[in-house]
């Protein structure tokens, strides 16, 4: 996962109907990544927040080391320092422009592919993503102190979700509206199952202190991470256990950013750009998106975790990381082989930002 944003291949992708005008390659490109930047700059500032609260809660320091590990930087990470404190994880999560993971560098790549678009998106949209990444550029350490740190988050989650709110109610209903789409929810499908996996494995306590005040704190921390807390209050009426957190947050269809939602969701807008618009080349996306549907509905989350909650997981991104593959070869090919001193990239993915 990084940040910037590259060159992408300048072919046309045919219309879907009389009248329907063709759509840049590189725009639906640009437009999967911008909706996948802000939806990470909000998954994070949440984590972020939740993470102090209950860090400040709790008197540990150990829940810091959680969030390098969702966002697969340890290595890059621990290059630079030696412990992942409050103050190391949280500089390097917002405002270290040298690591392309940070919000001050995602929110740059997101305004770049922003600026690509401006043929296709609103004046309103591109007002606040302009406005917003110059707010965010001129964060400093005082920003991060943690006196600051939670109004910090709420203003970087409110900026995010305002963004949401702009798009829903100005971006033209076209291609590049479904390729937002899939931006949106594979970037959904992608944080879930990675807070899932890193979370449950830290947070299960020995036999003595489940169902104790710590346990269930730390559970309802979890939701909160994922905005899901009223939300699985509201449905589930059983105790928070470990079985019923990770149930709600995988399968529970009713959640936005459950994983079965997010991958009826990304099926829906594959389809749709195959039947409505005649893109017959999101065909293998398609399949493996309804493998994924299928192989999550069939099991209990109980027989998930009896087989392997983190294999199962694991499973999913690869599988996630294999859609993104599969709609960049079938809508922006790679260019032509590049001299050797200047390889192509990889894959197709120009613009390959997904966490390994």
């Amino acid at each position: 996962m990084g940040a910037g944003i590259m060159n992408p291949v300048m072919i046309d992708i045919p219309p879907g109907g009389i009248g329907m005008p063709n759509l840049l390659s590189r725009y639906a490109e640009c437009t999967i990544w911008l909706a996948r930047y802000m939806e990470r700059i909000e998954n994070l500032a949440r984590l972020i927040d939740v993470t102090e609260t209950f860090v400040r809660a709790r008197s540990t320091s150990t829940g810091w080391l959680s969030i390098v590990q969702i966002n697969a930087d340890d290595e890059r990470f621990f290059e630079r320092h030696e412990v992942a404190s409050e103050e190391n994880v949280v500089g390097f999560y917002v405002i270290d422009r040298e690591n392309p993971n940070s919000i001050v560098s995602i929110a740059h790549a997101a305004r770049e592919n922003a600026r690509s678009l401006r043929p296709l998106i609103s004046t309103e949209m591109w007002m606040h993503l302009n406005m917003f990444t110059n707010a965010v550029s001129t964060l400093g350490p005082s920003d991060i102190r943690a006196s600051n740190l939670s109004a910090l988050c709420a203003r970087l989650k409110q900026d995010c979700q305002t963004h949401h709110g702009i798009t829903e109610g100005t971006f033209y209903r076209d291609q590049a509206w479904l390729f937002y789409l899939i931006g949106r929810n594979l970037e959904r499908a992608d944080q879930i199952t990675r807070l899932i996996d890193i979370k449950y494995h830290t947070l299960l306590p020995s036999v003595a202190g489940v169902g104790s005040e710590v346990d269930i704190g730390q559970w309802a921390a979890v939701l909160r991470s994922a905005a899901a807390y009223h939300a699985f209050r509201r449905t589930v009426r059983d105790d928070m256990t470990p079985a019923h957190v990770v149930g709600f947050l995988l399968k529970n269809d009713g959640f936005p950013r459950a994983l079965s939602t997010s991958l009826r969701q990304l099926y829906w807008a594959v389809g749709h750009l195959r039947t409505d618009y005649g893109l017959k080349n999101g065909y293998a996306a398609a399949e493996r998106i309804e493998e994924l549907r299928a192989t999550l509905a069939e099991q209990t989350v109980e027989d998930i975790i009896v087989r392997g909650l983190h294999e199962f997981l694991d499973w999913v991104q690869r599988e996630l990381h294999l859609v993104q593959g599969e709609i960049a070869r079938a809508f922006w090919p790679p260019a032509m082989p590049a001299p050797p001193a200047n390889p192509a990239p990889d894959a197709g993915f120009s613009q390959e930002q997904s966490q390994s």
